[in-house]
C-alpha cells in the first residue's frame, strides 16, 4: 500500500514523463532542475527530522537520569532529617561515651 507522499511522487513522475515528450529543451532542463531540489529538500528535512528526534530522545534520557539522582538524594535527606534517625543517632552518640 502507497502512501500520500507515494502516491504524489508517482504522479509527479507521470506529469513529467507525459510533458517530457512535448517539452522544450528549456521546460526541460526547468522541470529536472526543480525536481532535483524538491528532492534534495526532502532529503534535508528527513535529516533534519532525525536530528531533532535524536536530541529529543537525549534530553528525555538526560531527564529520566536527573530524577533518579533527585529521588535517591531525597531519600537520603529524609532518611538524615527523619525522627527516629535522629534517636538511633543520638543514642549511638550516648553509647560511644
Amino acid at each position: 500500500m502507497r502512501t500520500k507522499g507515494q502516491s504524489a511522487l508517482c504522479l509527479c513522475a507521470f506529469w513529467f514523463f507525459l510533458y517530457f515528450f512535448t517539452m522544450s529543451q528549456f521546460r526541460f532542463v526547468f522541470v529536472v532542475f526543480c525536481f532535483t531540489a524538491v528532492l534534495i529538500f526532502a532529503v534535508y528535512l528527513r535529516s533534519a527530522g532525525n536530528q531533532v528526534f535524536y536530541q529529543l530522545c537525549s534530553c528525555n534520557t538526560e531527564q529520566s537520569r536527573l530524577k533518579q539522582e533527585l529521588g535517591a538524594k531525597q531519600l537520603l535527606l529524609e532518611g538524615l532529617i527523619n525522627p527516629a534517625a535522629i534517636s538511633q543517632r543520638l543514642d549511638a552518640l550516648k553509647t560511644d561515651d
